[in-house]
């Protein structure tokens, strides 16, 4: 029989689009306002693997993801997604730009082993787990590199995603270390 314990925190990730920068620059600043500066970024890269968003957000669209320095327990990921979606709903309500949704903003936590991401959409591969938000796990770290799910979005399947999450994977154990070791110092201080 297992034992229940408690998960390590894990790096939060949001992947942003959009055509216009002013409203992703905008959703980054408030990003930053409510979980910290951004730890990493990616290169910004077309986001032309689907014309799916095409009707609400026009062509052209750019994609970057952020990671945030704050490491947060991985049931947070509901309230990530309800920050990201008010954010997304306060600029198209801002009518400041000619699209229906001016930038998409999809949160996602990172550990060791996996990327999940949010979603308000179920589908059979997707665990429920409150407030109307799903997770995903998107993609799987084994054999030293970042593996698709047969469900992987083809924007995850890129070299430039695979490549700026190895780096984010880095950056995350360092940072588990460092909050490992502060957490065995305040133990033993006790």
């Amino acid at each position: 029989m297992g034992t229940p314990r408690d998960a390590p925190p894990e790096q939060i990730v949001v992947a942003a689009f959009g055509r216009f920068p002013v409203a992703l620059d905008h959703a980054r600043r408030e990003l930053e306002h409510r979980l910290g500066p951004v730890a990493l970024e990616s290169p910004p890269f077309a986001f032309d693997q689907t014309r799916y968003y095409e009707a609400t957000m026009g062509q052209g669209l750019v994609k970057q993801l952020w990671t945030f320095g704050q490491l947060v327990p991985p049931d947070c990921l509901p309230v990530l997604k309800t920050l990201t979606n008010g954010l997304e709903r306060a600029l198209a309500d801002g009518g400041r730009f000619d699209a229906e949704r001016p930038v998409n903003l999809d949160p996602g936590l990172l550990g060791l082993a996996k990327l999940v991401l949010a979603t308000t959409k179920d589908q059979a591969h997707r665990v429920y787990l409150r407030d109307g938000i799903f997770a995903e796990v998107t993609l799987q770290y084994r054999d030293g590199s970042w593996q698709p799910c047969p469900w992987t979005y083809a924007d995850y399947r890129l070299p430039v995603v695979a490549d700026f999450l190895l780096e984010a994977r880095a950056d995350y154990k360092r940072r588990l270390a460092a909050w490992t070791e502060a957490a065995e110092d305040v133990l033993a201080a006790t």
